[in-house]
């Protein structure tokens, strides 16, 4: 299991994430540009004392994160978390070499990126309300996904 984050434009939720990834030992494939520094130093700097145990990815762009995935030798599906899908999460069966992706906080991920992913989900919200923090939705939809596949860490 793996989560992608599409542009990320605040660097609390990265860390956040980045930090349910290290408990969670999940890798985390940055999608750039960000909107913020996403150096080693800037990491640091910001007190993300869980950097140093999270596993994590840089790509510069969309087209070097799908080069990357060409590369890799298991076949993994890529699912786009989005407020426009039709499918829930709680009723989709996810597998461990899933990649759960979730678009910038500001402007979710373009068009191309919608026609490009293996299934697009959605987390079910009250009438209304338009979307959830960030780092919720990917604890959310992470924790069943793990859920499901029984791999959580165990104690």
């Amino acid at each position: 299991m793996r989560i992608a984050l599409y542009q990320p434009d605040i660097p609390q939720n990265t860390g956040t994430i980045l930090r349910l990834a290290a408990c969670m030992n999940v890798t985390v494939d940055i999608i750039g540009p960000a909107g913020f520094d996403l150096s080693d130093r800037a990491f640091r700097r910001s007190g993300m004392d869980y950097i140093e145990h999270a596993n994590f990815l840089r790509h510069i762009n969309w087209q070097s994160f799908q080069l990357w995935r060409s590369e890799t030798t298991v076949p993994q599906r890529l699912l786009l978390l989005t407020t426009t899908a039709q499918h829930s999460y709680v009723e989709f069966f996810f597998q461990p070499t899933d990649i759960l992706l979730f678009g910038s906080e500001s402007a979710g991920v373009t068009d191309e990126i919608h026609n490009t992913v293996d299934k697009s989900l959605t987390i079910p919200m009250h009438y209304g309300f338009r979307s959830l923090n960030l780092a919720v939705s990917v604890a959310m939809v992470l924790g069943e996904a793990l859920r499901q596949n029984d791999s959580f860490v165990k104690p």
